[in-house]
């Protein structure tokens, strides 16, 4: 799916690929980037183009917005958080339940795109703090690990 995206005012056609795959190819303006996940850190934090980048993604003008999650808290501590809004379609597990890295917690529905949200650790559920079918916003607590 091919969307416009502007940055500081300046628009990009952007196509991402399946965000289950890992690492997700993604096409800014005709060139491709590799994003990959890691992990132990933040579901965003790791960029890696296979082209060369736009500098003018790489480095905005603008401050980020006041009182917007950065990514590198969305995943952060004992909570997972939504990566972005949308509607929980399944969800794979219950409080105590042992999860391994990568495993498959739960799905989310986000701009007609089916995401599989996957534990960035080794851990215990110690409660789901959401429902299938409840919408989500960017940055809310989906499920909490002990």
């Amino acid at each position: 799916m091919k969307q416009i995206l502007t940055v500081n005012g300046k628009s990009y056609q952007v196509e991402i690929g399946d965000l289950t795959d890992s690492p997700i190819e993604v096409i800014v303006n005709g060139k491709k980037y590799s994003v990959e996940f890691d992990p132990g850190e933040s579901a965003f934090s790791h960029v890696v183009p296979v082209a060369s980048p736009a500098t003018e993604i790489s480095s905005p003008s603008k401050p980020p917005l006041k009182n917007a999650p950065s990514p590198a808290t969305v995943n952060s501590g004992n909570d997972l958080h939504a990566p972005m809004p949308g509607t929980i379609l399944d969800i794979a597990v219950k409080p105590g339940d042992k999860v391994t890295i990568g495993q498959t917690l739960c799905f989310l529905e986000a701009m007609k795109m089916k995401n599989a949200l996957k534990s960035p650790r080794d851990a215990v559920i110690a409660s789901v703090e959401v429902a299938e079918g409840q919408k989500v916003g960017f940055g809310e607590i989906l499920i909490r690990y002990v």
